[in-house]
């Protein structure tokens, strides 16, 4: 029976050795791995990973013509729903979602859903398939704001279906949080961003860098002066957020949306970079979610002895298990029920250690979990001469504020309803400007509702 083979293990670097380089760490199945694992699926009838796949990629489909050894048919079948599946299959969350909702997880392992996703998308790059089914032209334009999963997925969509679609990038390379937020020892920039973005390339998508929609050229710009028929804003969440408490103003102090885009984007760790960062002997890292992680293991990579820092216990920590596990590994210190309250500088203004108050769980919340609370007159203070804070980010004000009649909410995020329609008729929103700071299949699937609205109103 397919289901009493025991998941196929995933080859990785040593934890010793890859906590030294910024290469990526998981090396994925070879073509005999992902057929053994791909034959673990039992091809359910009503497939759950599918429905809780947020851009519905057609799973058994596509795993069943992995197990057959049929790569290229395979990988035709996710380019129907996915425009990034090298991404995906790397980054995005299957434990909560296609792998969370897979039948044999009931009693053992589910099927390796995002490894087999990998190794089809890394099959097509490396042996030149380009899926590219594509409509005629129809004559209309649709700009696309934003670079990141949700105006890559929206473009792609657009641009299958026949529209000529630009996106404009405020930064000098497209990719948006796949570009500067995720390390490059997770997600290769060039071998597997650049090929993605490649790709979109090639069904006539036009990328505008450095251009800066709200300060360049406004929304309402693109529709009266440059002839586009409608706006999809996918600008994303990139304004840290900070807690507020003494001494954040230190040398030292980074935001950890500073911190990986100097290194991701810019280089930062290399030698021959022109921006190098400085991390410290010692670093320490407020939060717990995956951007903390991505934060703690680059500075480790850096030369840096890393703490983690965490307000609630481990059970709690918003991260993903695979991104804990192979930080631990990697030597990275966990300190839960933690919760910063003050920075301690030195004489000449460089951080030199955090205070932290000590905390216990108490009653759930509006979210679920148990509130931390503080246990009265525990103190510690933790030496450090680097403290990254990775606190959640929220979107940029920009484009609301030189968008007349485009709603926002407390928040500062775009309304949008389910399809992306905002309070500004042709103009369409979606992933983390509208949400907030969430994932990169999330944004994926808003970007691809928003295209199928934009499809339909233009086609009217």
């Amino acid at each position: 029976m397919a289901n009493k083979i025991d998941r196929v293990p995933v080859r990785e670097q040593d934890p010793k050795v890859r906590a030294t380089n910024f290469e990526e760490v998981c090396y994925g199945y070879n073509e005999q791995e992902a057929m053994l694992e791909a034959s673990r699926c039992l091809n359910c009838r009503r497939p759950g990973c599918m429905m809780a796949c947020p851009v519905s990629v057609k799973i058994p489909a596509f795993i069943e013509k992995v197990a057959a050894g049929e790569f290229e048919e395979a990988g035709r079948i996710i380019a129907m729903d996915s425009s990034l599946p090298a991404i995906c299959g790397r980054v995005c969350p299957q434990e909560s979602q296609c792998e969370g909702s897979c039948i044999l997880g009931m009693k053992g392992q589910p099927v390796a859903i995002g490894k087999l996703e990998r190794f089809v998308a890394d099959w097509s790059r490396e042996n030149g398939v380009f899926y590219s089914d594509k409509e005629a032209p129809n004559g209309k334009k649709v700009a696309v704001v934003g670079s990141g999963p949700a105006g890559l997925a929206c473009a792609s969509d657009l641009a299958k279906w026949g529209y000529d679609v630009t996106i404009f990038e405020s930064l000098h390379k497209p990719g948006g949080v796949l570009q500067y937020g995720i390390p490059e020892f997770r997600l290769p920039k060039d071998k597997v961003v650049g090929d993605e973005i490649g790709k979109l390339k090639r069904l006539g998508i036009k990328i505008e860098t450095n251009v800066i929609v709200g300060r360049t050229i406004t929304i309402d710009q693109l529709i009266g002066e440059e002839g586009f028929s409608a706006v999809f804003v996918g600008s994303g969440a990139g304004l840290p957020k900070f807690m507020n408490i003494p001494g954040e103003n230190l040398n030292g102090v980074f935001s950890a949306n500073e911190f990986l885009t100097r290194n991701n984007l810019m280089k930062a760790y290399s030698a021959e970079s022109d921006t190098p960062i400085y991390a410290g002997h010692k670093a320490v890292v407020v939060g717990g979610g995956n951007v903390a992680m991505d934060a703690a293991r680059t500075a480790l990579r850096l030369g840096a002895e890393v703490t983690i820092v965490y307000r609630r216990t481990e059970k709690e920590l918003p991260a993903r298990a695979e991104e804990v596990h192979h930080a631990k590994e990697e030597g990275i210190e966990f300190r839960m029920l933690s919760n910063p309250v003050e920075i301690l500088g030195d004489e000449k203004g460089w951080v030199r250690a955090i205070r932290c108050q000590q905390m216990e769980l108490g009653a759930p919340d509006a979210s679920g979990r148990r509130s931390p609370v503080a246990v009265e007159g525990a103190l510690f203070d933790i030496e450090t001469d680097v403290v990254i804070m990775s606190l959640g980010t929220s979107p940029n004000p920009l484009i609301a504020g030189t968008t007349p009649g485009l709603e926002v909410d407390r928040r500062g995020c775009i309304v949008a309803s389910a399809d992306g329609a905002t309070s500004k008729e042709y103009v369409y929103a979606g992933g983390d400007a509208v949400t907030g700071a969430a994932t990169v299949i999330l944004a994926m699937g808003a970007g691809r509702k928003a295209a199928r609205a934009i499809d339909e109103k233009l086609k009217k």
